[in-house]
């Protein structure tokens, strides 16, 4: 069983909890996660099973999209609603208009630094930082530069307001919360999160938690196979000595009509064996027309 597993995480669990829950409904401990989800969060969690765990540098730096709900007037430690109170103003049915809302939103598009918050999974000297933060110890997390891509203000019904989003990965919808309330001077925290997509995988693509628990056989037929994986990166099949030389990891000559050069100007290629079967990816090595290894899975 080797491949890509979407789950719709619920509400609760860390990614962590998932992982090791499918791994033990599955009976397989090769399993891995791409881009965390907070516990208060729910939506789609990509699963790399198998073989393809080996492919998950490929797989996470993919773009994800959100469905939030934030609350205007009230923060937290957390930023989120399940920390503790720091400031709650009084909530009524007005607030900060939605024309202040939107454009303190657009202030945040494209590409710019982000705080991650002081309770999340970035990790700090090799110590997750929600770790360091519920010893009572100071957080000292570093911005990271990150890509606000799209964000829409759905609808307001005060104090709580409802977003849509795509962004990069390592993008913390949370800080974007807090940084719009500290903005708008009234404070705010995130009160709802579903993740609606990562790279090319959606709902629809997910299998909800408890049913890979209660029918395992049906969520392994659920499974991307590894061959459908990385669409976006050139495909090179090579033949049989190609294959051979692949699997030991060595420099490949790539052969006439295998989808060189046009995968030339590319940063990594997918190798296919003769019968169709992914056999890795691969990088242009030092010499024009060669390929090197980077990732072997047979």
């Amino acid at each position: 069983m080797d491949g890509v597993l979407v789950v719709d995480k619920p509400e609760g669990p860390t990614s962590h909890d998932v992982v090791a829950r499918c791994r033990r409904a599955l009976k397989t401990p090769a399993i891995g996660h791409l881009g965390t989800l907070d516990p208060l969060a729910t939506g789609v969690l990509v699963l790399v099973v198998g073989r393809a765990t080996r492919l998950a540098q490929f797989l996470s730096g993919q773009p994800k999209s959100y469905d939030a709900t934030f609350r205007l007037g009230l923060t937290t430690d957390t930023w989120d609603r399940t920390g503790t109170i720091l400031a709650a103003g009084a909530e009524s049915s007005t607030g900060p208009g939605v024309a202040a809302i939107k454009a303190a939103l657009t202030g945040f598009l494209g590409l710019h630094p982000q705080m991650p918050p002081p309770f999340s999974a970035k990790k700090i000297e090799g110590v997750r930082a929600h770790e360091l933060a519920r010893r009572g110890k100071e957080v000292a997390v570093q911005p990271a530069m990150v890509e606000l891509m799209e964000c829409e203000l759905l609808g307001m019904d005060y104090p709580l307001g409802r977003l849509r989003l795509r962004s990069s990965a390592g993008y913390y919808v949370r800080s974007l919360v807090s940084d719009v309330g500290r903005a708008l001077g009234c404070g705010a925290c995130l009160e709802e999160l579903r993740r609606t997509a990562s790279g090319p995988f959606t709902l629809a693509d997910a299998l909800p938690l408890a049913l890979v628990e209660e029918d395992p056989g049906g969520a392994r037929e659920r499974v991307v196979p590894m061959e459908r994986l990385l669409p976006e990166l050139p495909a090179v099949r090579l033949d049989d000595e190609g294959a051979r030389r692949a699997g030991h990891g060595n420099e490949i000559p790539v052969p006439a009509g295998a989808g060189w050069p046009a995968a030339a100007g590319a940063q990594a290629v997918r190798l296919f064996a003769p019968d169709g079967s992914l056999l890795g990816v691969a990088k242009p090595s030092g010499r024009a027309g060669f390929l090197h290894p980077s990732v072997v899975l047979k």
